[in-house]
């Protein structure tokens, strides 16, 4: 895994819960906001790079919309391990247009398992050069996206949350530096594609 540069965090408590915590983390990534939006939409696939995911099924798909089945898995000391299961409701927001870039989101809640409430949101963030609004492919372009992880966690009544603030943020820095690793690995595998595409069509005219 790549080092944590641009990785923010923060925890806040939730007025009139004293059981619940709202955690707001975003990263950097050097990828376009398609290829970031493919990683994250890999429902399947999520598990294969994010270590603490141990299951991560597909159980319905429909336009905009997903049902997982996820189980998170850490270990602990004394070779112990933690483990959190749950059905997710996921809602895939359309591409929208911001000010210099685009935008897209999915807002996910956790219907059935192991926490009283477990929901948020995920944002993508692209701010497009000015210099390329034709849409052309640059093999060495620089993408200036941002992807952020927004989320509400209420454990059930018999755990305080106080004992998992720690575990949870590391769950979450975990996880959003591995998206972001995959979603860059993507990007120069395609980047690479595009350069021998270049050079093939130099050695052709």
């Amino acid at each position: 895994m790549a080092g944590d540069e641009g990785f923010e965090i923060e925890v806040l408590k939730v007025e009139g819960k004293m059981n619940r915590r709202r955690i707001r983390s975003r990263v950097r990534v050097d990828a376009d906001l398609s290829t970031l939006w493919k990683v994250l939409t890999d429902y399947d696939g999520l598990a294969n790079f994010i270590p603490s995911l141990a299951v991560s099924q597909l159980l319905e798909k429909r336009e905009k919309f997903a049902r997982l089945y996820q189980v998170g898995e850490q270990n602990l000391a004394l070779g112990l391990k933690f483990n959190a299961k749950g059905i997710l409701e996921c809602y895939e927001g359309d591409l929208e247009d911001i000010p210099f870039g685009r935008r897209r989101d999915i807002e996910f809640r956790m219907v059935e398992g192991d926490f009283q409430t477990f929901e948020g949101k995920w944002f993508i963030e692209q701010i497009d050069d000015e210099s390329h609004k034709d849409g052309e492919l640059l093999s060495e372009q620089e993408y200036r996206t941002t992807l952020s992880y927004v989320v509400e966690v209420e454990p059930k009544l018999w755990l305080p949350v106080r004992f998992l603030e720690g575990r949870l943020c590391r769950e979450v820095k975990i996880n959003l530096l591995c998206i972001r690793d995959e979603a860059q690995r993507i990007q120069r595998l395609q980047s690479e594609v595009f350069t021998s595409w270049e050079a093939a069509d130099d050695l052709t005219d």
